[in-house]
C-alpha cells in the first residue's frame, strides 16, 4: 500500500481505503452534478490498529486497510472530555 501523503492543514484531513478485493466494496455513488460522494464497505473484522510512523492512524482487517492521516495527539485533542480514557467497567 502508497503511504498516505499528508496535504497541508487547510487542505484536510487524507484517508485511503485500500479493499482486498471488490466483494468488499458495497457502494460507490458519484451522483452526476452533486457535490456529495458516497463510499460504503468493509474492512472486514479489525485485525490491527496503530499509527504509521506517528502521523497515520492505520485499521487493517480482514478485508482491507483504512489509512487516515491522524496522530496520536490529533486523536486526543478532539475526544471528548473524560472519554480520553478506558476503564474496565
Amino acid at each position: 500500500m502508497d503511504t498516505v501523503e499528508v496535504k497541508a492543514a487547510e487542505k484536510g484531513r487524507v484517508f485511503t481505503i485500500e479493499l482486498n478485493s471488490s466483494n468488499e466494496l458495497r457502494r460507490v455513488n458519484v451522483p452526476n452534478g452533486s457535490q456529495r460522494i458516497l463510499l460504503e464497505g468493509t474492512i472486514g473484522v479489525l485485525k490491527n490498529a496503530e499509527f504509521v510512523e506517528d502521523a497515520v492512524l492505520e485499521l487493517v482487517g480482514t478485508g482491507g486497510v483504512l489509512s487516515v492521516d491522524l496522530s496520536p495527539g490529533d486523536l486526543s485533542k478532539y475526544l471528548l472530555p473524560g472519554r480520553k480514557e478506558t476503564s474496565g467497567t
